[in-house]
């Protein structure tokens, strides 16, 4: 047998074209980009999405419309907050750009015709005024006890413990406000919070403060005699007074009592443990 021939030369390496090439050399530079982002996308999902269901629920509970909640938050979550209030951006229409303050005065300006068209029909009676219903929901139990004294009863007496303010005895300043025997009176659970109740109260227009003074100097007497305002007194100090006032209900107080509440007493008894105020 003859000699072996030489081995055939290994083939030339394959030309691979310049993108291709530096493509396959950055892969694993941009696998790990791509993880990066992806996470980063979904971290900010996930923010955003809570972020955003926060502010719905917190617009939902303080009555925001939903237009006005869509254009105070960013593009960037608008849509997944449409989604959350089932509110369609089909239309292309953004709140930003084009804020719903024509529809809503057109819905505003359907809503007062339509008034004014009940009003001018005769036989369209409604004996309630429509706010009754959210006044009763935002009143406490106390409360009601408060508007059913000042029916029964008339307005009450309150008083202002004024003391020296420096050494000006000319000069005063307020020590304590509002003083009054309504709570006791009207059998509230909670009296510490009878200043609370009439704020609200107040808030409501069911009730008004008067700076005129009831004419039976009696009532503010026997007030003045109560423990918390001769504490009240006694920490004035000198110069000392008592400046009186009225508390009382406003018209629209005394309607919502005559049609909210029971002022009857046989009603008032059938209601079973409740304090009648006394006549």
């Amino acid at each position: 047998m003859g000699p072996e021939p030489p081995p055939m030369p290994p083939p030339p390496p394959r030309d691979e074209p310049p993108l291709e090439r530096d493509l396959l050399r950055a892969s694993p530079a941009l696998a790990r980009l791509a993880a990066g982002a992806w996470w980063r996308t979904a971290q900010w999902t996930v923010a955003a999405s809570y972020r955003t269901t926060a502010r719905v629920l917190r617009a939902a509970a303080s009555g925001e419309s939903p237009a006005d909640l869509l254009s105070d938050l960013g593009s960037d979550v608008r849509e997944h907050a449409r989604r959350i209030l089932g509110v369609s951006g089909d239309d292309g229409a953004d709140p930003m750009d084009e804020p719903a303050d024509a529809n809503a005065r057109d819905s505003l300006r359907d809503r007062g015709a339509e008034l004014l068209r009940r009003s001018a029909d005769v036989n369209d009676e409604q004996d309630a005024h429509p706010a009754y219903d959210r006044i009763l929901a935002q009143l406490h139990p106390d409360e009601g006890r408060i508007l059913r004294l000042l029916a029964l009863e008339g307005p009450q007496p309150s008083v202002d413990v004024r003391g020296a303010k420096g050494n000006l005895p000319v000069s005063t300043q307020l020590v304590a406000p509002g003083l009054s025997m309504i709570g006791p009176q009207a059998g509230c659970r909670h009296v510490d919070r009878v200043p609370a109740y009439l704020n609200n109260l107040y808030r409501l227009g069911l009730i008004w403060f008067s700076r005129e003074s009831l004419e039976d100097p009696l009532r503010y007497q026997v007030l003045e005699a109560q423990p918390d305002v001769v504490e009240a007194l006694r920490e004035a100090g000198r110069a000392r007074k008592t400046v009186r006032r009225t508390i009382h209900l406003t018209p629209f107080g005394e309607d919502f009592c005559d049609v909210c509440l029971p002022l009857d007493t046989g009603e008032i008894e059938a209601l079973g443990g409740g304090t009648v105020a006394p006549r």
